[in-house]
C-alpha cells in the first residue's frame, strides 16, 4: 500500500487578502464615500450649534443693556427722597470760642492760727456755710488761762498806779509849799509814768490773749461750700501749718479761658468800647449751654509758649451747674449780627470752584402728599464733594415734591452748626441737608423737614437767643 498523499493546508487568518486575479472578501467601494458624508454632516451640526449659542449670547446682552437703560431712564424720572431745612433770616451773635477751666471766685484754705487739740467740728462735708459760721473749735483753755493771767496783771498794775498817783499828788503839794525838793517831786512823777506804761502793756497782753482765744473758734471767712475734712477731732493742729479744710465760693464763680493772640486786640477793643462782653459757658462737648456771664478782665501778658492770653469771665451760677476745675467751652459774644441769612452747616457743599447748596424749587405738578416714592437707585453723582449726610433726622411733616438746582453761595462765617451767608440765598427758601450725594442738577426730589424742635433748640443754644 502506498503512503497517503499530503493534504493542502488552507490558511485560517481572518485578515482579508487579495488573490491574484480577484477581490478581497468584504471590499465595498461605497464605504469611504459614506464616511466622508457623515463627517460633513457632523461639522455642519457643530457650526449650527455654535452660531445658535453666539446669537443667543449677543441677543441676551442686548436685551440686558436695553433693560438697564430703560430702568435707569425710569429711575432718573423718580423723585429722590431728601431732607430739607428752611433758610432763616434772624439776629445771630458772632462769638469766639475758648477752652476754659472753672475756678472758685474765692477759695480759702482754713489753717489754724493757734496750736492745740481740735475738739469739735460743726459742719458736714460738702455743706453750704455762711460767713461767720463756726466750723471747728481748738481747745481754748490754755489761751483762756493766759488771758486771765494778763487780766490779773492789769488789775495789780492799776492798783499800784492809783497808789503812785496819790503819792505824786502829795509830793506835788509839798513841793508847792517848799517842803520837799524838786528832785523828790520828779522821782515820784517818774514812778507814776512807769506804772502808766505798765498798764498799757497789760492791756496789749490782754488783747493778744483774747485774740488767741478767738482764734480757737475757727469760723468761715465767706459764704461758700466746704470740702472734705482733712483733720479729725482729737488731733493736734499746729499754728500756720496744718491745713484743716478748704472753703470755695460757688456763687458767683469764675472761668479762666484762653484765646489766640491774634484775636486779643479785637476782644480788648470791644471791651473798651462796650465796657462788658457777654460770655456763655457750654459743656465739654460744646452742645449744652450751662450758664451766662460777663467777661471781666484779661491778663496783662501773653504766654509765649502757647501764643495765647488768659481771660476771666464771671458767672452767677445760681443753679451751681459750674463746678471748680470743670472744663467748659466759653463763647465770647462780640456782636449781634442783625438780619443775617443762616443755613445749617450740613447744607453747604464744597466744589472745586466755589461753595454751593442744593436749592429745592417747588414742583407745580406735585404728587399727592400721601404718595410714597419708589426707592431710587444710585443716580449719577455730581463732581463736587457732598457733605450733606450729617443732618439731623426728624421731620414728621407731609412730604412734598420739587426739583433741585445747584445754587452757588458766598460764606461769611460759621457759628457752631450754622453758617452765615453773604449772598446766594433768601429767607424761607428750602435747601437739602441730607441725601445730597444722590443728586444732580435738575433731579426730582421728595422732601421732608429735617429739623426737629429739639435740634432747633440746640441751635438756638449754640447761637444764643435771636
Amino acid at each position: 500500500m502506498s503512503p497517503a498523499a499530503p493534504t493542502e493546508q488552507v490558511p485560517t487568518s481572518t485578515y482579508a487578502y487579495r488573490v491574484p486575479g480577484g477581490e478581497a472578501p468584504g471590499d465595498n467601494p461605497q464605504e469611504p464615500r459614506k464616511r466622508g458624508w457623515l463627517r460633513w454632516v457632523v461639522l455642519l451640526v457643530i457650526l449650527a450649534l455654535a452660531g445658535l449659542i453666539t446669537w443667543r449670547t449677543i441677543t441676551a446682552k442686548r436685551e440686558a443693556a436695553a433693560a438697564a437703560a430703560k430702568k435707569q431712564h425710569a429711575m432718573a424720572n423718580l423723585a429722590v427722597p431728601v431732607q430739607v431745612a428752611p433758610v432763616r433770616q434772624e439776629t445771630v451773635p458772632i462769638y469766639l470760642t475758648g477752652l476754659g477751666t472753672v475756678t472758685p471766685y474765692y477759695s480759702v484754705k482754713i489753717i489754724p492760727r493757734v496750736t492745740g487739740e481740735l475738739t469739735n467740728v460743726y459742719f458736714r462735708e460738702g455743706q453750704d456755710v455762711r460767713k461767720g459760721a463756726e466750723l471747728m473749735t481748738i481747745d481754748p483753755r490754755p489761751y483762756q488761762a493766759t488771758l486771765d493771767q494778763a487780766k490779773g496783771q492789769l488789775a495789780r498794775d492799776q492798783a499800784q498806779l492809783q497808789n503812785n498817783q496819790a503819792e505824786f499828788n502829795r509830793y506835788k503839794a509839798l513841793y508847792d509849799q517848799g517842803v520837799v525838793s524838786k528832785e523828790q517831786s520828779d522821782s515820784m512823777q517818774s514812778n507814776l509814768g512807769q506804772f502808766v506804761g505798765a498798764i498799757k502793756s497789760d492791756q496789749a497782753s490782754i488783747e493778744s490773749a483774747q485774740l488767741n482765744v478767738t482764734y480757737c473758734h475757727i469760723k468761715s471767712p465767706m459764704d461758700g461750700k466746704v470740702g472734705l475734712r482733712l483733720v479729725d477731732p482729737g488731733n493736734l493742729v499746729t499754728a500756720n501749718t496744718t491745713q484743716t479744710l478748704i472753703v470755695n465760693q460757688f456763687r458767683p464763680i469764675a472761668v479762666y479761658f484762653t484765646l489766640p493772640e491774634d484775636q486779643l486786640q479785637r476782644v480788648l477793643s470791644k471791651l473798651r468800647q462796650d465796657h462788658k462782653l457777654d460770655a456763655i459757658a457750654f459743656d465739654r462737648s460744646d452742645t449744652t449751654q450751662l450758664e451766662t456771664g460777663q467777661l471781666t478782665a484779661a491778663d496783662n501778658q501773653i504766654d509765649t509758649t502757647t501764643g495765647t492770653d488768659k481771660l476771666k469771665a464771671v458767672f452767677e451760677n445760681a443753679d451751681e451747674k459750674l463746678f471748680p476745675n470743670q472744663f467748659v467751652n466759653v463763647h465770647l459774644v462780640l456782636e449781634q449780627r442783625k438780619n443775617a441769612i443762616v443755613v445749617p452747616a450740613a447744607a453747604i457743599q464744597h466744589g472745586t470752584d466755589n461753595d454751593y447748596v442744593w436749592l429745592v424749587k417747588p414742583d407745580t405738578n406735585a404728587r399727592p402728599a400721601n404718595s410714597t416714592p419708589a426707592n431710587p437707585g444710585p443716580a449719577e453723582q455730581p463732581s463736587a464733594r457732598s457733605h450733606g449726610s450729617g443732618a439731623a433726622a426728624g421731620g414728621g411733616t407731609q412730604p412734598g415734591n420739587g426739583t433741585v438746582v445747584m445754587q452757588p453761595v458766598d460764606i461769611d462765617t460759621a457759628q457752631g452748626s450754622m453758617v452765615i451767608l453773604k449772598s446766594g440765598l433768601e429767607a424761607n427758601q428750602q435747601v437739602v441737608v441730607d441725601g445730597a450725594d444722590k443728586l444732580q442738577n435738575g433731579s426730582k426730589v421728595s422732601t421732608t423737614a429735617a429739623v426737629t424742635h429739639r435740634v432747633r433748640k440746640q441751635q438756638q443754644q449754640q447761637l444764643g437767643p435771636s
